[in-house]
This record gives structure tokens, C-alpha cells and sequence, in this order.
């Protein structure tokens, strides 16, 4: 199984979730890369991954739920999905900020500009554009009742009215163990079937994994 993880706002993809992942699916191949924050390079960049690497499935939270749900024509799940960014001001605010995980690049801090808002403001207008019939059965929404950063009520509406499944689950804004074993685990595992249950499996020693064929 092969699993394409987008994190949140000022995160990247070596986050505590992603450990959780690998360690929950020890055998799925679990790509997270580092976003960028300029949503002008941020959209192309994962549209790009995304078509490359055909997975199994997309899984973003927050911000990245955002950027999943336009992953079009593959199956994804957001996770207290951050349709409005731009209006969030206690999170997308000018000036100098830390990263709250390692970066691949080892930036330690980024720069949100007024550009940057524009930029987010301008993308969230049209992130609901070319939605077809069959893409709004393989979007899926999970919405923590208890979410504080993103108003879990308006998510919510907004997400039902251009896609089909939703529901809620007793938890916050942030995508932790428990939210992962209770919510998002048990989703995966009616949608994936068989591929999400070798997922869960350890992987093979590698003296098996390359032993020769026809001895």
C-alpha cells in the first residue's frame, strides 16, 4: 500500500504523525514530503507528486486536508480540512515564524507576507472548481467535534456540499494517535480492504524479501 501524507501549517513531513503512520503500517510505503508555504508553489508541487507517484491514498490534515481534498481522481481522506486559511489569522499572520518539525531543506523559520495571504485567499476562491460527479465519492472527511482551530460545524458544511462522505469523531484539531486508532485507521481499512490488512503486517526480513526464485 502506498500512502502520500500532507501535514499542517508549519509542519513538515518528518511530524510525530508521520512516525505514527510508519509505525502503524509498518509495510505501506508512506511518502510525506515538506509542503511549501506559498500556496502558489505549495498546489503544483503536490498535483505533481501526486500524479507521479499513483497512490493508494492521499491523507492531509488541517492545511494539508485542504490541499488533499484537490488531489482530484484519487481517493483521499482530510482531516479537519482548512478551507479558509486566509481568514485564519491567529495562524496565517505576517512575519517570521518557526517550523514546528526538521525540514529536509533545514530552513528553521519561513517568512508569511501579505503576498502569501493574497496568495492562499486567491487559491481557496477556486479550490472547489472541476469537482465531477465521480471525484465527490472519492473525497472523504473526518471532523473532529472537539476542534478548535478549525470551526468543526462550518468545515463540515462546507465539505458536504461538494462531496459525499463525512462524518464526525470525538477529538480535536490535531491528527494524534488516538485520532488515527479510532477514526482514520478504521476508514482506511473499509476502503483499502486487503491492501490496507498487508499494510498492518511487518515487513519481510530481507533474506526473504531477495532470496532467489527456482532453487
Amino acid at each position: 500500500m502506498k500512502l502520500i501524507y500532507f501535514h499542517g501549517f508549519a509542519s513538515s513531513g518528518a511530524s510525530g504523525t508521520v512516525e505514527l503512520l510508519r509505525k502503524m503500517l509498518p509495510s505501506a510505503e508512506v511518502i510525506a514530503p515538506d509542503i511549501p508555504v506559498d500556496p502558489l508553489e505549495a498546489l503544483p508541487f503536490l498535483t505533481d507528486l501526486v500524479e507521479r507517484e499513483q497512490p493508494d491514498i492521499v491523507l492531509g490534515t488541517s492545511m494539508g486536508g485542504m490541499y488533499a481534498a484537490q488531489m482530484h481522481g484519487h481517493l483521499r481522506i482530510c482531516v479537519n480540512p482548512a478551507f479558509r486559511m486566509s481568514t485564519m489569522s491567529k495562524v496565517l499572520r505576517t512575519g517570521e515564524h518557526p517550523f514546528l518539525n526538521g525540514r529536509k531543506d533545514h530552513a528553521k523559520t519561513f517568512r508569511i507576507t501579505r503576498d502569501t495571504i493574497a496568495h492562499f485567499n486567491a487559491m481557496e476562491r477556486h479550490q472547489f472548481d472541476g469537482i465531477t460527479p465521480a471525484d465527490r465519492d472519492l473525497c472523504y472527511g473526518l471532523f473532529g467535534t472537539n476542534d478548535t482551530t478549525v470551526n468543526p460545524a462550518n468545515a463540515y458544511a462546507t465539505f458536504t456540499k461538494y462531496y459525499t462522505h463525512a462524518q464526525r469523531y470525538d477529538g480535536g484539531h490535531q491528527l494524534n494517535d488516538s485520532a488515527l486508532k479510532h477514526a482514520v485507521m478504521p476508514l482506511m481499512r473499509t476502503l483499502l480492504g486487503q491492501r490496507f490488512e498487508a499494510a498492518l503486517q511487518p515487513p519481510l526480513p530481507d533474506y526473504m524479501r531477495y532470496a532467489t526464485h527456482g532453487e
